[in-house]
């Protein structure tokens, strides 16, 4: 008698409340206010905004820039990220419901990411692959990093969403619904942001060359195609406000977008129609829906060809690329911190690995769902190449690869016990992996030490205590040390920003940083020129896009030596506090 399998609901559900506890434990020396990145407390004011009031389409923040500031971001996160602290706020005060939310908000998102990555796993390698994978979940503490309290930012939806954009390509083959779920979790995702898109745009490319390949498929192309267009329309009508829908930009859904998907997808769905036609004919139509799609998005912009930062001053993208560490390419990391980026490149190194065993192992009876998999992988670690933020993305999409693979190794080596078989597959998982390569990197570098404490200064800087006594000075235009501060100090205090880590800012991120970077003298007529109240400065980086001649020569120095110029006065007390806060004389 076959024994009874364990229910897979269950176990999904066990691994994710552990992974919760994971994320909870892991930031929860950092959380202190219950936020970790700027984006999130830029995110949590913009939800404040839209409980105060603030309209659907009006992301407009006032206090940020010299001008104010038009946000990309999307309502379709405020509006739940609200809805919670509304929830609480009928049982404790503003503060707690805010907390409460931050705490809960991001691990809920983990459920739907692992599930995802179990998918997978269980399309290219069978139900004992998506145990694996669970298995590889439990100890997947670097993948958890984005769903830690306090990520109420959009990156951690975005994960999820991908990696479910991934799963339902490659079980829509086999499950009639899992295209329209392809179609519109696509159309939904690309209303939130534009990040998971080479994820998005993968997906859509397997659709169309599986019907090629397999004429079988014009079913799930049809479907899937009608669920893209009809998802992308209402994800630009509920994202874009009437006036500006005639508008093209590059870092959120537009016309561009919007114009270029639903002809994408209404272009498969006809390719479709096409099944008992030549492989040749199929061909040219998925081919010419791909076509007609690219040439209506370069008609409309076509400098965002360049990427979601198309758009930004190339003047301004240097200096605001080395302030974002998530902006940061992996050999950078590895320049900086051998150790860290090793380690980094260990699990989704691993995943490639996985991909091409699965890949080759199949060239006799090819699977589609293999190649689709293993594509992701390879997307997503080119992605981590240009830019870190990509990690994530390669990490989890590694998962499903890694657990088929190590299965299939047990399997043709004969570990077949279960506790032999388990202690094989811990050699595997992420901890282990990252950890391994970390120890051996470190070893090979002779580095006495494996993990810098990076964080102690940072800590102080985004902790709201450290606010209070600017909070309690008479309201006015602030410049601060570094951009990231820029978006704490609008939570947490009533003052105006000149500069903050976001693209659109140019002017603001300029003047910031020539602020700092420029001679005392210089640095007195740009404070002039933006009308700023106070500067002030937390931490001993400054601005990582100074030159060092600059940097010797600059207000930022002067101030760091404590020569702080005539026409700039030390609010008392401050001093001895993380922000320092000079007043501007007048």
């Amino acid at each position: 008698m076959t024994p009874r399998q364990p229910n897979f609901a269950l176990l999904l559900v066990a691994v994710w409340l552990f992974g919760l506890v994971q994320a909870v434990a892991g930031a929860w020396n950092l959380s202190g206010a219950k936020l970790i990145d700027g984006d999130d407390a830029l995110r949590l004011l913009q939800v404040r905004d839209f409980l105060a009031g603030q309209a659907w389409f009006d992301l407009h923040q006032p206090r940020l820039g010299l001008s104010g500031y038009d946000s990309h971001w999307s309502r379709l996160i405020d509006a739940p990220l609200a809805g919670f602290v509304r929830f609480f706020g009928r049982f404790v005060d503003g503060n707690a419901a805010e907390a409460l939310t931050t705490i809960i908000w991001p691990p809920l998102w983990l459920l739907p990411t692992m599930g995802g990555a179990a998918a997978i796993a269980w399309r290219i390698g069978g139900r004992a692959a998506a145990i694996v994978a669970l298995l590889l979940c439990v100890f997947s503490l670097p993948g958890v990093q984005q769903f830690a309290p306090g990520r109420i930012d959009h990156h951690n939806v975005q994960i999820a969403l991908a990696v479910l954009t991934i799963a339902a390509t490659v079980w829509a083959d086999r499950v009639p619904w899992a295209a329209y779920a392809a179609g519109l979790v696509s159309a939904l995702a690309l209303a939130i942001g534009l990040e998971g898109l080479p994820f998005f745009a993968l997906g859509a490319a397997a659709f169309g060359l599986r019907y090629v390949f397999e004429p079988t498929t014009a079913t799930a192309l049809r479907d899937y195609g009608i669920s893209l267009a009809a998802g992308c329309t209402a994800a630009f009508l509920v994202s874009v406000g009437p006036e500006h829908w005639t508008r093209s930009v590059c870092d959120e859904i537009a016309i561009n977008f919007a114009v270029a998907a639903v002809a994408g997808g209404a272009g498969l769905a006809a390719a479709s129609r096409l099944a008992d036609r030549r492989f040749a004919v199929r061909l040219a139509a998925v081919a010419g829906a791909g076509a007609v799609a690219l040439a209506l998005f370069v008609l409309f912009e076509p400098r965002c060809l360049a990427g979601p930062y198309g758009l930004v001053d190339p003047g301004v993208a240097p200096i605001l690329f080395a302030e974002v560490a998530e902006m940061q390419s992996l050999p950078g990391l590895l320049r900086g911190d051998i150790a860290a980026g090793v380690a980094t490149v260990a699990f989704p190194a691993a995943g490639l690995l996985a991909g091409l065993m699965l890949a080759l192992g199949t060239r006799r009876n090819p699977d589609p769902a293999v190649w689709i998999a293993a594509a992701a992988c390879l997307v997503a670690c080119a992605v981590t190449f240009d830019a870190f933020r990509g990690y994530p993305y390669a990490l989890w999409l590694s998962v499903p690869l890694v657990a088929a693979a190590a299965l299939d190794l047990c399997r043709r080596i004969g570990i077949n016990g279960l506790l032999p078989r388990f202690a094989a597959l811990l050699l595997v998982t992420p901890v282990a992996i990252s950890l391994g390569a970390m120890s051996i990197a470190a070893a090979a570098t002779g580095s006495s030490h494996m993990f810098k404490d990076v964080t102690v200064d940072r800590r102080a800087c985004v902790n709201k205590d450290s606010y209070t006594r600017l909070a309690q000075l008479p309201k006015g235009r602030v410049v601060a040390n570094e951009l990231e501060w820029g978006s704490y100090l609008l939570l947490w205090t009533p003052h105006s920003v000149v500069g903050a880590p976001y693209h659109r800012l140019s002017e603001g991120i300029a003047l910031t940083h020539r602020l700092f970077a420029s001679p005392p003298d210089e640095a007195r007529k740009i404070l002039a020129r933006v009308r700023a109240d106070y500067l002030v400065a937390c931490g001993p980086r400054g601005f990582a896009g100074m030159r060092d001649d600059q940097r010797a020569a600059s207000l930022w120095n002067a101030l760091r030596a404590g020569k702080v110029p005539p026409w700039l006065k030390v609010v008392a007390g401050t001093e001895r506090e993380p922000f320092t806060v000079y007043r501007v004389k007048r």
